[in-house]
């Protein structure tokens, strides 16, 4: 067993980060007209500096920007694809955390446009990125994986005048993903993660019924979502690692779905063409191992078993114990550690501090090494 050279790393992250207090500070004048664009570009310029450090420092091999540019993991990538606008009406997501339930009412999207992409989204994000990494260390993108821009909507949220027929709204939506990877591959892009909900939720019941509300096949969706997915994944340049992040919600250390990853796994693990999983297993929500074993040789998953909901740290030893229950289902060199989702998936973030948050990314590098070497 080895460190790895290429993504993902032994020790890595899911990507968002808790915001320091003075760009929540920036952020609000900005949205107050105080600051000018400029201004809180400035802010955000110097938090992210200090933020890649700070990972480097943890003894990461990869680093991400913190999301801090956005306010959203998704919805800040999604408005900017050509024919994808805000509608006017909200949506009703219920989150869970061990003290209740939590709303959320973002608006909803609409496509009211072929979808097709103009310009690379976040491409001066990812260059600045680059431009302060160190050489020692790979600069990630996230963003979201093209499923997210049909899941929550379905049909409904797709124009039957633009696309009646729906099969054209799944090329046109592959195809600027494609372009999009093929843009960040030029501009030196070399790890690159596709966050989705979609195949996570898929595994809960409740959520397959909600599906089938909404038109939908809950029986066949995850194999949709992951033949678009593909179909972008073919425009790959040489030399990128393209991962992707299966979360089950992340909202202010609450969470929307249940269920391990029984229902999609042989289909995630065989059919889906990347290079690695962060898969969350930090609590019995997420389910066990088992669907581990379809997982084939020559890929990778992150074991995202370090929470991201809770300050409190996890012992050396329990980690340790819990990838070595995860390698009696697939070889333990085909395994990686990290959180099990971002820890500000959304501006407002987590119910932990800065201070835990490092902690936590100092423990999983401390048990990479002790595992891997």
């Amino acid at each position: 067993m080895s460190q790895r050279t290429s993504p993902p790393f032994r020790a890595d992250h899911v990507g968002s980060l808790l915001r320091p207090p003075e760009l929540h500070a920036a952020r609000e004048k900005a949205a107050r007209g105080e600051i000018t664009r400029d201004e809180l570009k400035a802010v955000e310029d110097d938090a992210i500096r200090e933020v890649v450090e700070r990972q480097r420092r943890a003894g990461l091999r990869s680093a991400t920007d913190g999301e801090f540019r956005r306010a959203s993991w998704h919805m800040d990538f999604i408005y900017q694809l050509d024919g994808v606008s805000q509608s006017d009406e909200r949506m009703e997501v219920r989150f869970h955390n061990a003290a209740g339930d939590l709303n959320f009412s973002p608006p909803k999207l609409q496509v009211d446009g072929k979808v097709g992409l103009r310009e690379p989204i976040f491409a001066e994000h990812f260059e600045f990125l680059k431009s302060v990494t160190d050489p020692s260390v790979t600069p990630k993108l996230t963003i979201p994986s093209p499923s997210m821009v049909y899941y929550r909507g379905g049909r409904a949220a797709v124009d039957e005048s633009v696309y009646p027929d729906l099969e054209d709204f799944f090329t046109d939506l592959s195809a600027a993903y494609g372009a999009q990877i093929a843009a960040m591959g030029e501009l030196g892009c070399r790890y690159l993660q596709l966050d989705d909900t979609s195949l996570a939720y898929l595994n809960d019941p409740n959520q397959r019924e909600l599906v089938a509300r909404m038109g939908g096949d809950p029986d066949t969706l995850h194999l949709r979502n992951i033949r678009t997915m593909n179909a972008a994944l073919e425009h790959k340049p040489e030399g990128m690692a393209i991962t992707t992040h299966l979360c089950r919600g992340n909202f202010r250390s609450s969470w929307a779905a249940e269920g391990g990853y029984d229902f999609v796994s042989e289909a995630l693990f065989n059919e889906l063409n990347v290079d690695g999983y962060f898969l969350e297993f930090d609590d019995e929500r997420s389910g066990g191992f088992e669907p581990l074993r379809h997982v084939p040789k020559g890929k990778y998953v992150v074991l995202g078993l370090v929470t991201t909901k809770r300050g409190e740290l996890e012992s050396l030893d329990s980690l340790q114990r819990r990838i070595e229950q995860a390698s009696k289902y697939i070889d333990v060199d085909q395994l990686c550690l990290s959180p099990q989702c971002g820890f500000s998936s959304t501006e407002e973030g987590n119910d932990l501090t800065r201070d835990e948050q490092f902690r936590k990314l100092e423990r999983i590098v401390e048990t990479a090494e002790k595992v891997w070497g």
